[in-house]
């Protein structure tokens, strides 16, 4: 019980944890907005069950240390495929089990979410035929498999900030547990605004080809990307205050 004493472990738990609730923001939008497509009885239970697997997932990669330190071996390189000689590109061009399961899970992304805005832009009747199609099964093992991709980054991110296992892995039940009890509200929200869900989708368009640049090692700084989302939704923010200003003067007019 000595760790309880220790300053750092506890300042180490609370950034930790801190970033793994940022890192999960992407989830929770492809969590809801997948939810969505459900009927509204199943979409609360399918929110907690993509979760859970968020946590397992992460623990599970957590305690496999050594075999996601086997995935940044190179298992071939394109260089190579394509007939390339010079060893600087060879090596420049090798594609590892990490970039692998990137590249996939970036293209799988942005073809879900360009799926998503198709549905949206063509209308109302096309969701619904759609939402139809969807099964709670089918939409879990959809985010299921996202999972594991965004699971990388936040075990990465774990491995690199602290050095006790215990910690990282109450960092990881700690974020999913905030994140369960803000996912509702974050899902409505994003129903209930349709231009939100259309930025929301947006941004996972953009991870998705942040996620497909990584896997090619082509490095985008997230910070870049974290803030090109937060001024979005404070530009959508004021769009929506605006709008509510708005109708009482239309309906005094009329």
């Amino acid at each position: 019980m000595e760790w309880l004493s220790d300053p750092e472990i506890w300042i180490s738990l609370i950034t930790l944890t801190v970033l793994e609730i940022v890192l999960g923001i992407d989830n929770i939008i492809f969590i809801s907005i997948m939810a969505s497509k459900l009927p509204k009885d199943q979409q609360k239970k399918a929110r907690q069950v993509g979760l859970a697997l968020a946590m397992i997932t992460r623990i599970l990669l957590l305690l496999s240390l050594t075999w996601i330190m086997t995935l940044t071996k190179p298992l071939f390189s394109v260089g190579e495929l394509i007939g390339l000689t010079d060893q600087e590109w060879i090596e420049k061009l090798s594609i590892s089990g990490r970039d692998l399961i990137l590249i996939i899970g970036g293209l799988f992304l942005i073809y879900k979410s360009t799926s998503e805005i198709h549905d949206k832009l063509e209308g109302e009747d096309h969701t619904v035929e759609n939402k139809v199609v969807a099964t709670f099964s089918g939409v879990i093992i959809q985010i299921l498999l996202l999972d594991v991709v965004f699971s990388l980054d936040s075990v990465i991110t774990a491995v690199g900030m602290a050095d006790h296992i215990g910690v990282m892995i109450a960092a990881v039940v700690i974020a999913v547990g905030v994140m369960m009890l803000s996912a509702g509200g974050i899902s409505d929200f994003v129903n209930q605004h349709p231009t939100v869900k259309m930025l929301a989708l947006s941004f996972l368009l953009l991870i998705g080809v942040s996620l497909l640049a990584e896997g090619f090692e082509q490095h985008i700084p997230k910070g870049y990307i974290y803030f090109s989302m937060a001024f979005s939704v404070l530009v959508e923010m004021l769009n929506i205050k605006m709008k509510k200003k708005a109708k009482p003067i239309e309906l005094h007019r009329n």
